[in-house]
């Protein structure tokens, strides 16, 4: 069996990221992260490197970042920042302001990403756009191959500001990236294993699956962001009951953040099943103890076993 080889891999590398200055010192480098993605991935370069913390900002608390507000928490962990790390792509936006009384450095993650489109739906009344995500989607982290450009961009600069432990810096991006190579191939190898023929489609309840859909040969049919409180047109859901009973479609999915209400009409409506399905928005600090077993690696088997699931019986792929 292949399964038990990607999780030993997840479980070596999640298990090292607890890196943190020591209890009682201050942190002569602090390392600001806007999203959970790049929190992980900082966390990994910096460990064992001495005096440096790892902070990020509670973005992972909301499911869509284009309506997040910081809190005084944030403002405070910006004022003692020595590096702030984004995503880019136009994702934070509410940092806008921030940013120009910053003296921290920025390093903007998303440099070298080939940016996708952004298929966003956009919610139209009276014919004005009431939500405008920009041209470009955001959300690229999803890809695994994107999150090794993430992590060599953060790599760079902090061999950058800290010379003096740029050898550390670069072992650990080594390890780091072998890693996410191998957890990448690793979720080839279960899609192969369990749905050699693919999937007639993926239908997601928010847009922040194309990159992922890419990444692992899955044709996106169709991505509507419906975010809490808000629910798709009368219309969107005709068309989306449309394409589950012309592709047969068995399950439709939601985000593990997000509202359900239309996934659960268009169930009522053609049987499909209703599955989630994660944007790695969140997950526990690395002072936690289950740091470890719930972070970005594991969180994209997580989606691969539920897509598995969805298409091929609940527990196809089973926890663990």
């Amino acid at each position: 069996m292949k399964r038990p080889i990607l999780l030993t891999l997840l479980t070596a590398l999640l298990l090292s990221l607890t890196r943190c200055a020591p209890a009682g010192e201050k942190a002569r480098l602090t390392v600001v992260c806007t999203t959970y993605p790049i929190y992980l991935f900082a966390s990994s370069l910096t460990e064992g490197v001495d005096g440096v913390a790892v902070e990020r900002l509670d973005t992972g608390s909301v499911s869509c970042l284009h309506d997040y507000s910081l809190s005084m928490a944030d403002m405070k962990k910006l004022e003692r920042a020595d590096v702030i790390a984004l995503n880019g792509a136009g994702l934070e936006e509410f940092l806008e302001d921030a940013l120009k009384t910053s003296n921290a450095q920025v390093v903007d993650c998303s440099v070298g990403v080939e940016l996708l489109e952004n298929l966003s739906h956009h919610h139209e009344e009276d014919g004005e756009d009431e939500h405008d995500h920009g041209h470009w989607d955001p959300h690229y982290w999803m890809d695994p191959a994107n999150a090794r450009v993430m992590a060599a961009n953060l790599r760079n600069y902090l061999v950058l500001v800290d010379p003096d432990h740029a050898a550390e810096y670069e072992a650990n991006a080594v390890r780091t990236d072998g890693t996410l190579l191998r957890v990448e191939e690793g979720a080839r190898e279960l899609l192969d294993q369990y749905l050699p023929d693919g999937v007639p489609g993926l239908i997601t309840f928010h847009d922040g699956f194309q990159y992922f859909a890419e990444a692992f040969d899955l044709p996106l049919l169709a991505s509507i962001e419906e975010e809490a409180g808000s629910e798709a047109s009368a219309h969107e859901i005709v068309e989306i009951t449309k394409l589950v009973k012309e592709y047969d479609i068995p399950v439709i999915f939601t985000e593990s953040n997000g509202s359900d209400a239309t996934a659960q009409a268009i169930s009522r409506e053609t049987g499909c099943r209703v599955a989630q399905l994660t944007m790695i928005m969140d997950g526990p600090d690395a002072s936690d103890p289950e740091f470890g077993g719930a972070a970005h690696y594991g969180q994209l088997r997580w989606n691969i076993r539920s897509i598995i699931n969805g298409f091929c019986g609940e527990g196809t792929v089973p926890n663990g």
